[in-house]
């Protein structure tokens, strides 16, 4: 997967002119490399960043240079949430790595669909390690095999590929079918007290008691 970028001359306040020009100021750096300041279309990144994410291996094209890098941070503007910075970070080819693999469920678990069960999902992605071309995408969990309640999902039941080591407990839970909730239990209502049963003061015993008012002054 390949991203054309170009370096950039535009530093600080001046990078709001990359940005009106339909670019995005970014910056290449690694252990042991220079930082490179860079822009890259930001129309050509949106495309690549969707199939790659942060965990595939891009190729970024500077010229006649080509530098193997993965998207590391991507910054949104406060208010129109698009992309306005981004970090890439070089990697060795023939060095490992840590990354974090999304997990992508699919399918439907009959404990849910067939007996009222509830899905939780635990986890949403998973560390491991492996050299930089072998980190897969994401890791695909079918959920089907949930067919009761109290039935789990577990690291050690994803399909993991070679050359990809988990980092993560294999024993840990990423999905699990839980019973429905109880039904709330109805609370009665209180009644309201009959006011009909109230003694209210008649306009003569007000009267009677303002006079008594005046005859002690």
């Amino acid at each position: 997967m390949e991203l054309n970028a170009e370096k950039r001359e535009q530093l600080g306040r001046a990078v709001k002119a990359v940005r009106e020009s339909g670019g995005i100021p970014a910056e290449l750096y690694g252990r042991g490399i220079p930082n490179i300041h860079l822009t890259v279309l930001a129309k050509e990144f949106v495309k690549v960043f969707k199939e790659a994410g942060e965990n595939t291996v891009v190729q970024l094209v500077v010229g006649d240079e080509r530098y193997p890098a993965l998207i590391h941070d991507v910054s949104r503007g406060y208010l129109t949430n698009e992309v306005d910075h981004i970090d890439f970070y070089q990697v060795r080819m023939d060095e490992k790595i840590t990354a974090r693999i999304p997990l992508e469920f699919i399918g439907v678990a009959p404990g849910v669909r067939d007996k009222g069960g509830v899905l939780n999902k635990g986890v949403s992605e998973i560390e491991v390690e492996a050299f930089p071309g072998d980190l897969p995408h994401r890791f695909t969990v079918d959920i089907g095999v949930l067919d009761d309640v109290d039935k789990s999902l577990y690291v050690k039941d994803i399909v993991i590929p070679k050359g990809v080591e988990v980092l993560a407990d294999m024993d840990m839970a990423i999905a699990t079918v839980t019973p429905p909730m109880a039904e709330e239990v109805k609370v009665e209502e209180v009644a309201a007290p009959d006011l009909s049963t109230v003694k209210v003061e008649t306009e003569e015993k007000k009267a009677e008691r303002t006079k008594e008012k005046e005859d002690t002054v």
